[in-house]
C-alpha cells in the first residue's frame, strides 16, 4: 500500500482542525474553540509522527462532536423550522 509521508499528511489534518476551530467560534463555542487550538498547535509544533497525525484527527472529530451537540439558540432554532438561515449583519452577538 502507497501510503503519503507524514510531512504531506499533518498540514492538511492541521488545516482541517483549524477550520472545524472557526466553525466552533461561529456556534459560541469560543472557550472549547481555543482549548482545542491550543493543544493542535502544540501537536503540530512537536516532532511530525503518525501519533502526532492521530492527534489531530482526533482533535478535529472532538470539535465536530462539540459543534454538532450544541443545541441551537431559539432565533437559530426558529429559523431552522422556518427552512431559513440567519443574516450575520442583522444579528447581534
Amino acid at each position: 500500500m502507497d501510503e503519503s509521508p507524514i510531512s504531506e499528511i499533518l498540514p492538511g489534518l492541521y488545516r482541517a482542525v483549524l477550520d472545524a476551530v472557526a466553525s466552533l467560534e461561529a456556534h459560541d463555542l469560543r472557550r472549547d474553540a481555543a482549548a482545542i487550538r491550543a493543544e493542535a498547535t502544540r501537536v503540530y509544533s512537536r516532532a511530525w509522527t503518525a501519533d502526532a497525525a492521530r492527534r489531530l484527527k482526533t482533535l478535529r472529530l472532538r470539535a465536530d462532536r462539540l459543534r454538532d451537540s450544541r443545541r441551537p439558540r431559539r432565533y437559530e432554532a426558529v429559523l431552522e423550522t422556518l427552512g431559513r438561515q440567519a443574516d450575520p449583519e442583522r444579528t447581534t452577538a
